[in-house]
């Protein structure tokens, strides 16, 4: 009797290890500590924004809020650094590295040291080939109906989700004829982009791609897959580019998915490519954050390097468009954070928006191939997703409701969590940037598609 109970008290105790062990919430509430610290870091040190207005919006952040009641954070201004944790435990530490932004760093591992001349780097040796699309001071339009869009994108619902736009521009036939910015932020604040970064990695991937070192057509170039008796071998960088890898490396947000966990690693492309083959490539897509990290470790290495990489966005990207408010980061093993984690102000956004609008070249200047940008639009499988840009040119649920709401069918948009957007409208000569903290579950699409409706009436009126 003595021993049943013995063994029952045993399988009591080993199935709750049991599962904290296969699911380890440790972990889970490890990647909300991380998210908010390197946010926060980011925000004050970087973009130069109030520490506790900007981690009272980062706790907002959906699957965060659950646990900020029990979240603290410590800043140090003289240190530079930002320290999360949930209950005094699970902490995340972020420190500021001037010219490179913030850096996540675990344990007692020092994080690789860039080795580049910023300054030198956004200095450029000529003139920009883009046009400047405005002059130094806030474009306030003269007229009502662009100001009344304005706005409308401002505006805050009584009660939350709150919308927290802090920035909008308008570019048409490429000036800028509308701005506002809110509180605390202005025309060279370098903000948080989100996802939209990835859409920066089109745009290297399609210069390299321009300088014959690499194409989306050949299988993508990762020593761990190279062997013929991996099922990896075989997957192409375009479909990494599309989500369509069938690698296990779903996002949901959930902080138990490896698009998520990533961030508790130094090196975090080198945990997505341990990733195992779940789908055969190119037949399922799914949104994947780490997906895209392992497109920057391709760029490192094409390159030579993370200097190199600096250079590459600089020289090839940045300087032609006249991009100076950008802050590129890097995780701890010297690869760029092309999943997230690029800062530029909404104008800089802007002018990369005008890149695209240009099917590519700028100032006489072939920057991406020719063909890139309908390539980088067009749907994947029967999503809206495209190659690094979301897509209104897809049958989806999702680009018909964006179309109804007034996104024109042949718009394509750089898209970033909390509503961070770069709609690009070739039929009406329109970039549209808007930035913020919208911590409603869709990013404020609604208000974003009112904003892009309005500004299209009023330059047709």
């Amino acid at each position: 009797m003595t021993s049943r109970k013995l063994m029952v008290g045993v399988l009591v105790l080993a199935v709750p290890f049991g599962l904290w062990a296969a699911y380890r919430p440790d972990r889970a509430i490890r990647t909300g500590t991380a998210a908010v610290a390197d946010s926060l870091c980011a925000k004050t040190f970087v973009a130069g924004l109030d520490p506790d207005i900007a981690y009272a919006e980062a706790i907002e952040r959906p699957g965060i809020r659950r646990i900020a009641a029990l979240m603290r954070y410590h800043l140090d201004p003289i240190a530079k650094t930002v320290d999360v944790s949930v209950a005094g435990l699970h902490d995340s530490h972020a420190e500021f590295r001037d010219g490179f932004g913030c850096v996540l760093v675990h344990g007692s591992h020092e994080p690789y040291l860039l080795n580049s001349d910023i300054e030198a780097l956004r200095t450029s040796r000529s003139q920009p080939l883009l046009p400047d699309i405005a002059g130094p001071d806030l474009v306030d339009p003269p007229d009502p109906a662009l100001r009344a869009a304005l706005d409308h994108v401002f505006v805050e619902p009584a009660t939350p989700p709150y919308r927290r736009t802090k920035a909008v521009v308008v570019v048409r036939d490429g000036k800028v004829i509308a701005e506002r910015y809110a509180a605390g932020a202005g025309i060279h604040t370098p903000l948080p982009s989100f996802s939209m970064t990835k859409s920066m990695i089109n745009a290297l991937l399609g210069i390299l791609t321009r300088q014959g070192l690499l194409t989306p057509l050949i299988p993508a170039p990762i020593p761990e897959w190279r062997s013929a008796s991996d099922p990896r071998h075989d997957i192409r960088i375009e479909q990494m580019m599309r989500m369509t890898t069938g690698l296990a490396l779903d996002e949901t947000n959930s902080g138990f998915d490896p698009s998520s966990q990533m961030y508790l690693y130094d090196d975090m492309a080198g945990f997505a490519v341990n990733a195992p083959l779940i789908a055969p490539p190119g037949k399922r897509w799914a949104y994947s954050s780490a997906t895209t990290q392992l497109l920057a470790r391709i760029i490192r290495d094409a390159v030579g390097g993370p200097e190199q990489t600096l250079a590459l966005a600089w020289h090839e990207l940045f300087n032609p468009l006249g991009m100076r408010d950008v802050m590129l980061q890097f995780d701890a093993s010297g690869t760029l954070q092309g999943s997230n984690n690029m800062l530029a102000s909404a104008r800089d956004w802007a002018r990369f928006g005008l890149l695209y609008l240009g099917d590519g070249e700028v100032g006489g200047r072939r920057i991406l191939p020719e063909g890139w940008v309908d390539f980088s639009a067009a749907a994947t499988l029967d999503t809206d997703y495209g190659a690094g840009f979301w897509t209104n040119r897809s049958t989806h649920d999702n680009a018909r409701g964006r179309v109804q709401l007034g996104i024109p069918p042949d718009a394509f948009f750089a898209s970033g969590s909390l509503g961070q957007r770069c709609v690009i409208i070739p039929s009406q000569h329109m970039v549209v940037v808007r930035m913020g903290d919208a911590a409603d579950r869709d990013g404020d699409m609604r208000g974003l598609a009112r904003l892009v409706k309005e500004a299209i009436a009023a330059t047709h009126s």
